[in-house]
């Protein structure tokens, strides 16, 4: 058989793949070192959770997409140290990021997340890859979806002009 066979694992990442899913890792290595200075500053209960489960859904990514590049002879990306633990209270009000700051942060990166996640997949000749963002894709629309529902109950939406006058 030639290079591209029926076992996708076999076959050779090419350079898009390798670039994605590196720039992937190093993305996320940034994220959570943020999300866990976020935790840090978060009053909000519900928020401090949907952080934490953010947190460990890019661990998770970045564990699978680690292994991707290992096994294909790639180094990836340095991680970033864990972020020491904090208190609000530990931070004075005026250094201090609020809830609706860092909820706004976090939906930007989702649809973010959701970008990086299909541009990779677009760009996939190995199924096995594609399939695997593919995966991450829909868990960061679902996390989106728990973040954006959030955000409405703590009113921390802040709606772009919207169109009511719908002509008949």
């Amino acid at each position: 058989m030639g290079v591209m066979d029926n076992n996708s694992k076999k076959e050779p990442m090419h350079y898009g793949e390798v670039m994605g899913s590196w720039s992937f890792v190093a993305a996320n290595n940034g994220l959570i070192s943020g999300y866990e200075t976020f935790v840090n500053h978060v009053g909000d209960k519900d928020l401090k959770k949907l952080l934490t489960q953010v947190i460990e859904m890019m661990q998770s990514h970045n564990k699978e997409v680690v292994e991707l590049l290992k096994n294909n002879g790639i180094v990836p990306p340095p991680a970033l140290p864990s972020r020491p633990k904090a208190t609000t209270e530990d931070i004075p009000v005026g250094a201090r990021f609020e809830d609706i700051e860092i909820s706004a942060t976090v939906a930007v990166n989702v649809g973010q997340g959701l970008v990086s996640c299909s541009q990779v997949m677009g760009q996939c000749l190995r199924e096995d890859i594609a399939r695997m963002f593919g995966k991450f894709h829909t868990e960061w629309a679902l996390f989106g979806a728990k973040l954006l529902k959030l955000n409405k109950e703590k009113g921390w939406i802040v709606p772009p002009p919207l169109h009511t006058d719908v002509p008949e």
